[in-house]
């Protein structure tokens, strides 16, 4: 059953994006998720695996369709997404989980994140790559020339001013569950 057709008693479903899924504990990461939801009166939806234990073989494009189409099947059936927007392979979040934040505000959902380093992401990026100032004060990339975003967000601004950022999980979905209390219901 869809949430536009669940009985209005129904617990608000969050889906927890994030590159969790390819760590070793990641049943253990997602337990400890769910029980916090359970606490706070919501129900969490960890991302698809598309079937991977019955049937995947490596390069499988059916099988990663099937990932693709069961993760935005849940995002489209949830009520709001948490999402761990650590560093994850580089100085920057998982890209998949950028999509899934992306997807699920377009969707108008609301979007809480946690995971993210202290600090400014300008900050971050020229303490790892050489960086300077140019004469208009713009930070570069020293060997590229590319402009390394300041504003002093956290993150990319398109991120940064599109979802809500807490320092834990805990935290997120503390502030998750309020958002969705005090969304409107969706119509049937």
């Amino acid at each position: 059953m869809t949430p536009d057709h669940r009985p209005p008693t129904s617990r608000p479903r969050i889906y927890f994006a994030g590159p969790d899924v390819f760590f070793p504990d990641a049943d253990r990461i997602f337990d400890a998720l769910r029980q916090h939801c359970d606490r706070l009166g919501l129900v969490g939806i960890e991302p698809s695996d598309g079937g991977l234990a019955e049937s995947a073989q490596p390069g499988d494009d059916e099988h990663a369709q099937r990932i693709y189409q069961g993760n935005i099947d849940r995002i489209r059936e949830a009520d709001g997404l948490i999402a761990n927007l650590m560093n994850f392979r580089g100085h920057e979040p998982d890209s998949g989980t950028v999509f899934e934040v992306g997807f699920a505000v377009a969707l108008g959902k609301p979007v809480v994140a946690y995971g993210v380093p202290p600090g400014t992401y300008a900050d971050r990026v020229s303490a790892a790559i050489p960086c300077a100032e140019d004469d208009r004060g713009q930070l570069r990339e020293s060997a590229s020339g590319a402009m390394v975003e300041g504003l002093g967000q956290r993150l990319n601004l398109m991120l940064t001013r599109s979802v809500a950022i807490e320092e834990t999980a805990e935290a997120a979905l503390r502030r998750l569950a309020e958002m969705v209390a005090a969304s409107p219901p969706r119509a049937a």
